[in-house]
């Protein structure tokens, strides 16, 4: 493809990817508007967020299969439009419940961008080049942070919080259009892919058995949740805590990001040198150090608004780093059932999201512990479960090559 066309592709698959991103970070500066306008507490507009993610991991499971059975587009069409009708009925809502309701709805729809998208890298580069696109599109992702909150605070402060909903809803209305027109079909429908619950079970289990799949996708999904305990309580931390306005959170949330997109620039230079799975390791344990070192200053009260701010940049610069190379390192054994793979990868990272929220909620105490706690807690238990997953790998090949050994003796 010519480098115009690899802008673009780019360019779509990234913004399909920031859908879900975009919808999360764009309302968080209105949250206390929003508690304010209907009626209840923080916390309970905050289970709008975890509803989102709820509906992420639900939406990724059922648009696997249906995107390698229909193709790419039809699926991406349909939940782009429920997406967009969502959006108009969060818009609308009067009370907490109704939006904790239809921010489901909403999250149902969006998230097929973020199965597509992955399908559509294995569809259209070798297996070679993934880790780096993966790279160039989590750099569109992190893009979104640094723009999204400073829209919503703006939007919220400005006009009302319901125009956030309406501007996703015209954001994504544009992002169809673009993939009629510009985005390359993919691989094509496969009518040899059942829609029945056995067959669906029974292509998931496939994926699920495959070694490196399983350990990649647990260990890089959990490590990929401690963004979520962030975003869950970033809002009350610095604007109920540290008493900033809506528009300094916005530019706040913005600077963090930064962290993120320079590390996915290092890694596009760091895959020059080393490998995808020697990068998430050392990612993985530094971001345990910090995430331990955040826990102590936290509950020392040894930091004040901007060295927090400093740690939290440090803690997220890994995220650029084990994101991409987590996806392609799951993705990398497949080629028929690459959209289940993206869809169980995909459920799993928003379902550890939505947990890691939820229980920064359900542990708010007017401290920003509970959301460093659960960013150490994701960085750790990744770590974990790679070493662990790996072990268990090493040791089966070696007991397998005895067995070979004794029968070839025998």
């Amino acid at each position: 493809m010519s480098r115009k066309q690899y802008f673009f592709i780019i360019l779509i698959l990234g913004s399909l990817a920031t859908v879900s991103p975009f919808s999360i970070d764009m309302y968080l500066p209105g949250f206390p508007r929003i508690a304010r306008d209907l009626g209840t507490t923080i916390d309970q507009v905050q289970l709008s967020l975890t509803s989102y993610l709820i509906g992420i991991c639900i939406g990724q499971i059922l648009y696997g299969p249906l995107l390698d059975r229909f193709g790419r587009k039809k699926p991406l069409y349909a939940g782009l439009a429920l997406y967009v009708l969502a959006s108009f009925g969060c818009a609308l809502t009067s009370s907490a419940d109704a939006l904790i309701v239809m921010r489901f709805f909403q999250a149902m729809g969006g998230c097929v961008g973020l199965v597509a998208s992955q399908a559509l890298v294995s569809d259209l580069f070798p297996s070679d080049k993934r880790a780096e696109v993966f790279s160039l599109i989590t750099l569109v992702i992190a893009v979104s942070p640094m723009i999204a909150p400073t829209v919503g605070g703006y939007v919220t402060a400005s006009i009302a919080w319901q125009w956030i909903f309406i501007i996703l809803a015209g954001i994504v209305s544009v992002i169809i259009v673009a993939i009629y027109f510009f985005l390359p079909t993919g691989r094509e429908a496969d009518t040899s892919v059942s829609l029945r619950p056995k067959a669906v079970m029974n292509g998931f289990a496939t994926v699920i058995r495959q070694p490196q799949f399983l350990i990649y996708t647990l260990a890089g999904g959990l490590a990929t949740a401690a963004p979520f305990a962030y975003i869950a309580g970033s809002s009350d931390v610095f604007m109920n805590i540290y008493k900033v306005t809506e528009q300094q959170y916005g530019w706040i949330f913005a600077f963090l990001a930064v962290a993120m997109i320079g590390s996915t620039q290092l890694n596009h230079i760091l895959l020059k040198k080393f490998k995808s799975e020697q990068i998430i390791k050392v990612t993985l344990f530094y971001q345990s150090i910090v995430g331990i070192l955040l826990i102590a200053g936290v509950y020392n009260n040894w930091f004040g608004l901007y060295s927090l701010i400093g740690m939290m940049f440090i803690f997220l610069t890994g995220q650029g780093l084990t994101g991409p190379n987590g996806s392609a390192l799951s993705l990398a054994p497949f080629r028929k059932h690459t959209g289940s793979a993206s869809a169980l990868m995909g459920s799993w990272r928003m379902g550890a999201g939505a947990i890691i929220s939820a229980i920064v909620s359900i542990l708010h105490n007017n401290t920003a512990l509970p959301m460093v706690g659960m960013m150490a807690a994701c960085s750790l238990g990744g770590l974990v479960i790679l070493h662990a997953g790996n072990a268990v790998v090493k040791h089966q090949a070696s007991r397998r090559e005895v067995e070979d050994e004794v029968s070839v003796l025998l």
